[in-house]
Formats: structure tokens, C-alpha cells, sequence
């Protein structure tokens, strides 16, 4: 106990930004992770306690009802609310495929099915169910019901094609696997154990949906601070900050398993402020739940939410530039691309996102500026389709939104005007 003791990584000290790191911050009802790159916030996921997120996780569920005109039925897991199941996320075998399936006919009312949750509820509505079940791993995602082998478009083509050589070669019969980015340089025995250990809890799950009945859990994702060493960490991190003692050990423990060469750069903090204060993370918080966010120049982007749709306005405000109005609509556009970029991941805003950039008369800045967008948004691990920009300076994008967002862990909804931002008075 005492060697291990005095081996612990630990900073008592006042810290100096890494050029990127993490950090896991424990709260009495809830675990904050959060992602800075050279001291500014870019990431930030955050746990409670009483509403934990549900995606990924496994169900035996139970059909309440069947809706032939909305093409889905509604599926109890045992939550609060039904979880909804759409036609075409139900999981068929390839020699059972004929014709445009109906509902109908995949489920009745009281059937037992095998689900797994893709989003959260959010607000009225109840999480968003699939039959096509995965595991995932540090390296691989195991898909029990696809014999196939994927590997991320994230990865070099030479790199790609070592990696399926090497899935194909570990993988068994009527089982697929698709090979994270995590992979990249991981040798066989590696993925192999990855694989192992994914295989070994598919034949737990099946043996609890035959014990089990409706509605039960059959598998449950980690909690968020192995979650984020699973599917955020790699070895562009300088370091992570962690300022529990029980979750330092329990992380290191983790990485030890499944990346040794990351588990020394886990740090445990020990300093007189919270680490959050410490590092300025919650100030930065407090700055992107605010309507209007600053441009280095002196411009700005203005996030409006509503119910279908979030619009982000570019204006350049305070920069009045030097050469031409051109060069200073182009360079606030530039600079508005990459801040909205950030806004995105920051806020996890997803849905239909509408950005207004300022009118941008020369075609090539037009192009200077979409290209831009494309490039800032591949940084994001969340995939964003976007619409080519229009005439007026629109941009439509969409980007996929699977859990609550910045503004809904951090805020509630005001019971004076409802949410709607304002404040009555008396007709």
C-alpha cells in the first residue's frame, strides 16, 4: 500500500495549461468531464447522479403499443417514460428482407424485444430505441448481428487496411466489428483482447435475456469518467487531471488494461481550489451559456434556440478592419467558422443549426469560408451534415443530438415566464 502510495502522480501546486488535457471533477451529486486545449474549454460532459445518460444501454423491453401510422411503436424499459422504436431501426436478418417492412408485422402489443437506447428523453419525449445492438470497446465496437468489418474513415488508408486484416483475422463466425480510431498503431494481441473482452460480455447479455424478463437492464455503459477515457482520450493528450482519489485509481486501473502507454498521464490533484476554479473551467461555463459570444477581432455570433431549429448570427460589431469591407466580412466570416465550430461541440447543440454569415460579395471568399466550416467541423466527433451556403450568406447544417446540451445541465427552465425568456406583466 505504501509503494503505491508514494508511486501516485499528484499536483499540489498552481497549474499552467497543457496544450491539451482533461479534466474529471467530482461534485456531491454529479461528475464533470472537461476538454481545454491550451487552457480554453472545448469539450465539456457532465453526470448526475438521479439522470444518468442511457445511450448504449442494453433492454429487455416490453411492446405497450404498436402505431402503424407513425410507423413505430412504443417500447417499455422500465423508465418513466416509454422509449420510442421506428420501423426502420428494427434490426432484420438479411433472408427475411422482402419488400418495405410494417410495423405491424415486427411487433404486437406485450412482445418481448431486445433494445438498446441511441438518444436520451429529452424534455417531453422518450429516448429513441434500436434492434441493432453494439458493444464498445477502446479499439473495437462489436456488432453481434452484422458479420462485417469497418474500420474509421478517421484513419490512413495504409493503416485502414492493416487494421481489417487484423480485425478479420480475430473475428469469429456471424459476429462484426467496426475498428475505432482509438486502433490507430495497436497491434494484434491487442485488438484481440479488446475483442475478447467484448465477446465475453455479448455472452453475458445473451444469457440474461434468457433469465431475465421484461422490462429489465442487460448491459449498462460505464460512468462518464471511463466513457471519456474510452471514446475521447488518445495520445494528442498531454494529461489528465483528476481531483478524486477514488476515480484516479479506478481510470489508471482502466488505462493500465487497455492503453498502458496513457495510464502515467493521469495526474491526481490535491490543490487548495477545486480543480474546475483552479484551471478556470467554470468561468468559461458561465461565458458559453451566454446568448452573444466574442470574436478576437471585435466581431460576434449571437445563438438563438428554439424549438426546431438553432440560429447562430455572425456580425462584425466592433471590427471595422483596414483594407476594404471584403477583407473585413471575410475575416470575421473566418473567425465566426471557427468559434461556431467550438460552440457546437462546447454546447452539443444538435438538430437543425442555421447560420447566418455576413454577405460576402467575391465567390473564392464564399468558397474560403465554406471550406473553412468543413475543416473546423471534422475535428468534432459528432458528424455534421451541411448544405452548401446560399445567395444571402445561409448555411443549413444538422448535427446529430443524442444527449441533453450545455444549456440544459446547467440551467432550468424559468417558472415566472416558461422558458420563453421573458418577463410578464399585467395586460
Amino acid at each position: 500500500m505504501i509503494g503505491r502510495w508514494w508511486k501516485r502522480k499528484r499536483i499540489d501546486e498552481k497549474l499552467e495549461p497543457a496544450k491539451k488535457e482533461m479534466l474529471v471533477a467530482t461534485y456531491h451529486d454529479e461528475t464533470r468531464v472537461a476538454v481545454l486545449e491550451e487552457g480554453k474549454l472545448q469539450e465539456i460532459f457532465v453526470e448526475h447522479k438521479d439522470r444518468r445518460s442511457i445511450v448504449g444501454d442494453i433492454y429487455k423491453g416490453r411492446v405497450q403499443n404498436v402505431l402503424p401510422g407513425m410507423e413505430a411503436a412504443f417500447v417499455d424499459i422500465g423508465h418513466r417514460r416509454n422509449a420510442l422504436l421506428y420501423v426502420g431501426d428494427i434490426f432484420i436478418p438479411q433472408g427475411n428482407r422482402r419488400g418495405r417492412p410494417e410495423i405491424h408485422r415486427l411487433l404486437r402489443p406485450g412482445q418481448e424485444v431486445v433494445v438498446q437506447v441511441t438518444k436520451d428523453p429529452m424534455k417531453e419525449k422518450g429516448a429513441r430505441l434500436t434492434t441493432y445492438l453494439s458493444i464498445a470497446g477502446r479499439y473495437l465496437v462489436l456488432l453481434p448481428q452484422l458479420p462485417t468489418v469497418g474500420v474509421s474513415q478517421k484513419l490512413e488508408p495504409p493503416e485502414r487496411e492493416r487494421l481489417r486484416d487484423l480485425a478479420e483475422r480475430i473475428r469469429q463466425d456471424g459476429l462484426g466489428l467496426i475498428v475505432r480510431t482509438a486502433a490507430r498503431g495497436a497491434q494484434e494481441e491487442e485488438l484481440r483482447k479488446s475483442y475478447e473482452y467484448l465477446v465475453k460480455l455479448w455472452k453475458g447479455i445473451q444469457r440474461d435475456i434468457q433469465k431475465k424478463k421484461a422490462p429489465s437492464p442487460l448491459y449498462l455503459e460505464p460512468e462518464l469518467e471511463i466513457k471519456a477515457m474510452r471514446d475521447v482520450l488518445d495520445s494528442s493528450f498531454d494529461r489528465v487531471l483528476v481531483d478524486s482519489e477514488s476515480k484516479y485509481k479506478r481510470i489508471r486501473q482502466y488505462l493500465k488494461e487497455v492503453s498502458p502507454d496513457l495510464a502515467d498521464r493521469v495526474v491526481l490533484y490535491k490543490g487548495s481550489q477545486p480543480l474546475f476554479e483552479a484551471m478556470r473551467v467554470n468561468q468559461q461555463i458561465k461565458e458559453a451559456l451566454k446568448r452573444e459570444v466574442p470574436l478576437p477581432s471585435g466581431g460576434t455570433i449571437v445563438i438563438d434556440h428554439t424549438e426546431a431549429l438553432t440560429v447562430i448570427d455572425v456580425n462584425t460589431k466592433s471590427f471595422v478592419g483596414k483594407n476594404s469591407l471584403e477583407d473585413t466580412v471575410l475575416r470575421t466570416n473566418l473567425e465566426a467558422v471557427k468559434e461556431i465550430a467550438r460552440q457546437l461541440r462546447l454546447r452539443d447543440i444538435g438538430g437543425i443549426i442555421i447560420v447566418d454569415f455576413i454577405d460576402m460579395n467575391e465567390p473564392q471568399n464564399r468558397k474560403k469560408v465554406m471550406r473553412a466550416l468543413h475543416q473546423e467541423l471534422e475535428k468534432d466527433r459528432t458528424k455534421a451534415y451541411v448544405v452548401d451556403l446560399t445567395r444571402l450568406g445561409l448555411v443549413e447544417l444538422t448535427r446529430k443530438n443524442v444527449s441533453e446540451g450545455l444549456l440544459e445541465a446547467f440551467s432550468d427552465k424559468c417558472p415566472v415566464c416558461d422558458g420563453r425568456g421573458v418577463i410578464f406583466r399585467e395586460p
